[in-house]
């Protein structure tokens, strides 16, 4: 083997496959992609707070999606490889909100789209698809569920309850109901008139309520 043939080498030649050009400009547009599903995820993100891992990976996941495509396109044999080796990827962690795995699709698309080189694609794409989850996701219901947890003694103060929570809310249905010896435990899907919550403190004053407890209610956890 002569000195010209191991500039000639597969491997060598591989590392002229994309243009440094290329490289920085499709990992700094997938950056700035991912920032930006970083930031309608934050902005439509319904709950308390959100896992900072998460929204880190979205970005992380948008800049490997970009630099696996620019490798695939650039070698055929490494795509098979590339199948081969991605097919005892695992994911074993649940993921609880519907609009996560949105997101995750969203960022692995706009890796692939970016790196396929259909930057206006990809960058018109995704203003439109937020805009839609800003202005669709960030509306509130009109009228906000709960879920009145109630224990009381017996039948009649089980008709009482349901007719002063008939008299006091918008809508009442029943959920569950369970009964023990001197027991009652119900459980209301109920909307409320007004923002007040003030009701439950008088419905646990109802001769033989012996507690009511009231939880929001988002229709994702109780059946």
């Amino acid at each position: 083997m002569t000195f010209n043939d191991i500039f000639k080498s597969s491997f060598l030649e591989n590392v002229t496959a994309v243009s440094l050009t290329d490289m920085v400009l499709a990992l700094t547009l997938s950056f700035g992609l991912g920032l930006f599903i970083y930031y309608v995820y934050r902005k439509t993100y319904a709950g308390v707070m959100f896992s900072q891992s998460f929204v880190g990976s979205l970005i992380a996941m948008t800049m490997i999606t970009t630099m696996v495509i620019l490798a695939v396109t650039s070698n055929v044999v490494l795509s098979l490889g590339m199948v081969g080796a991605l097919s005892i990827v695992r994911f074993r962690t649940a993921i609880k909100e519907p609009m996560d795995i949105a997101f995750l699709f969203w960022a692995i698309a706009g890796g692939i789209v970016l790196a396929a080189g259909m930057i206006p694609l990809a960058i018109f794409g995704s203003v439109i698809i937020g805009i839609i989850l800003i202005v669709f996701c960030n509306r509130r219901a009109a009228c906000k569920p709960y879920i009145a947890v109630i224990s009381c003694a017996d039948a009649d103060a089980e008709h009482a309850v349901a007719a002063y929570l008939k008299a006091h809310t918008e809508k009442t249905l029943v959920k569950s109901k369970s009964a023990q010896k001197g027991c009652i435990e119900l459980s209301y899907e109920v909307t409320l008139k007004q923002d007040n919550t003030d009701f439950i403190t008088d419905l646990s004053e109802l001769d033989g309520v012996s507690s009511a407890v009231l939880v929001s209610y988002n229709g994702d956890y109780m059946g």
